[in-house]
């Protein structure tokens, strides 16, 4: 520690005035109220952070029998990508990468569609992509990846995406089981069907059946209101499609702008007449879990000092994200536990998270890390959730994004800090840390102090 004090007044010693200007005051940072860290102040002074200025999804629209059931997930994909260089005027030739989050199609296709759907949108040959999954949080993961890259130094400018045609790739496993799983308990764990893992969610923490129906009301509630009022129209970019009448084969041709799974009629005596699913005696039905849908997302971010000289406003920035694996057998918990790291990543502790985004995946688990984290219910899926809105696993993430800043905009001053938050199969959990764009403490909030030992905080 004395020598890392040490090296520090020797550097600081270059940066203190002249003798000829020793009259000056002394200045320091403010104390941030992002956490004590002088780091904070440096990014955002300097440009290094990484912002969001631009994140749009598609609506998202129930499975086999939804608005995109004969939709390629290519055609899902490109009106997003293309709203964010159209709605920015930004050159696509700049995008150093996008990287889209999806789970369920076979091998390299979705990389394939991916890149198809990055021509469609206007994207030249010479911007890359490339697919991430880390299943429910792939939209999500591919944010932060870019975010890191960004970081890095290994491009300016990058798009986290996020994708899946649950229609055209549907959930099941594909290929043999390795036999030595039974011998590993955890492993075992892992192939549990996602139902099963709430129904153990419920006994093992005791979420009552009304708590989980209770949820289902206020999502679909919460997203009907949303919906009525115009909230999701600043982030949903409507895309124009087909449907295909099964019986005739008839063609009609449709623009989708609002999601078509939210039931506004929804009540505790409807859902309770719903039997459970995945287990005779449980709890888990298909009105209290999360809807399979299709749906797209997508989410530019870039160096702040690249945004500053485009001129471009800042939606949000990216502050931390954090992965953290959790029992196979309850992996519905993985938010309780992801999200306190977040935050304390981000210097932050949970009092100061004004908004969250817990991915409904089952309203079992969603209770459960509810009560865990002790949430004011005033601040969690404030428009609604996966129950109501539904779950295209690789693009909930970016599904978040969107509709988390854009929330955290219309509130302004009284909403600073957001979390989005998922549990993730075989025993995972994810969330990241975002900032409304216009609230960041630079330098220029520097006071005067009367000593000043030139040391920042976090050496101390």
């Amino acid at each position: 520690m004395e020598k890392a004090i040490n090296r520090q007044r020797v550097l600081l010693d270059h940066l203190r005035p002249s003798s000829q200007t020793h009259h000056q005051s002394s200045l320091s940072a403010s104390v941030c109220l992002a956490g004590d860290s002088a780091a904070y102040h440096r990014t955002a002074a300097f440009g290094d952070d990484v912002v969001i200025v631009a994140a749009y999804r598609t609506a998202l629209c129930k499975s086999k029998r939804g608005g995109y059931k004969d939709t390629h997930p290519d055609d899902l994909l490109a009106p997003v990508l293309k709203a964010l260089i159209e709605k920015t005027n930004l050159n696509p030739n700049e995008v150093g990468d996008i990287i889209v989050g999806t789970v369920l199609a076979p091998g390299s296709q979705r990389a394939t569609e991916c890149r198809m759907a990055a021509f469609y949108a206007g994207f030249p040959e010479t911007v890359p992509i490339r697919t991430v999954n880390r299943q429910c949080s792939s939209g999500l993961q591919a944010v932060a990846d870019v975010a890191a890259a960004i970081k890095a130094g290994f491009y300016d400018i990058g798009i986290g995406a996020g994708l899946e045609s649950m229609t055209i790739n549907p959930m099941g496993w594909e290929g043999s089981i390795n036999p030595r799983a039974k011998d590993f308990q955890p492993a075992e764990d892992c192939l549990l069907p996602m139902g099963i893992t709430s129904e153990n969610v419920a006994h093992r923490f005791g979420v009552s059946r009304q708590e989980q129906d209770q949820a289902a009301v206020e999502s679909h509630r919460k997203a009907a209101a949303a919906t009525a009022s115009g909230k999701f129209k600043d982030e949903i970019i409507p895309v124009t499609t087909k449907i295909v009448d099964p019986k005739t084969g008839n063609e009609k041709h449709v623009t989708i702008s609002v999601d078509d799974g939210i039931r506004p009629d929804t009540s505790l005596a409807t859902l309770a007449k719903l039997k459970p699913v995945f287990k005779r005696d449980g709890s888990t039905t298909a009105g209290n879990s999360s809807q399979v849908s299709d749906g797209a997302g997508a989410v530019l971010l870039m160096k702040r000092s690249v945004a500053m000289q485009k001129g471009l406003p800042i939606l949000g920035v990216f502050r931390s994200f954090a992965a953290v694996g959790v029992d196979p057998a309850v992996m519905g918990v993985g938010p309780a536990v992801a999200i306190p790291a977040a935050v304390k990543s981000a210097g932050l502790e949970l009092d100061d998270i004004d908004l969250f985004e817990i991915n409904e995946a089952f309203a079992s688990q969603y209770v459960y890390c509810c009560k865990k984290l002790e949430l004011d219910p005033e601040k969690v899926n404030v428009n609604g959730g996966a129950m109501a809105i539904g779950h295209p696993l690789g693009a909930t993430g970016a599904r978040c994004v969107a509709t988390l800043l854009h929330e955290m905009k219309r509130r302004g001053k009284d909403c600073r800090f957001g979390v989005i938050s998922m549990c993730i199969g075989t025993g995972m959990g994810a969330a990241a840390v975002f900032e409304r764009g216009d609230c960041v403490d630079p330098l220029c909030n520097a006071r005067q102090v009367g000593t000043n030992n030139l040391l920042s905080k976090d050496v101390l």
